[in-house]
């Protein structure tokens, strides 16, 4: 069956949450460190493990980058975004 995305949440404070869908939603406060090392943890046990990124409305696209790049370099895979569509 396939896997739930875990989702990184970034904050308008800047803060990061990781959200682990396949634990009903879990959520749980990170740093950056601790970010990728947790996403690169899953992804040894389960190399198709997918990442998606969502941000507050308020967060700058620079912020969002800046978390997709740090993935990147630490060898995370299948990173994407999280995006909710607007009405209308």
């Amino acid at each position: 069956p396939p896997v739930a995305p875990m989702e990184v949440v970034i904050r308008g404070d800047g803060s990061l949450l990781l959200r682990d869908r396949d634990k009903g939603g879990e959520e749980r406060r990170v740093t950056n460190a601790e970010l990728v090392s947790l996403l690169q943890k899953r992804q040894a046990t389960n190399p198709e493990q997918p990442v998606v990124i969502a941000a507050d409305k308020d967060v700058r696209y620079e912020a969002v980058m800046k978390v997709m790049d740090e993935l990147q370099r630490a060898s995370v895979k299948r990173v994407g975004l999280l995006v909710k569509p607007t009405g209308g």
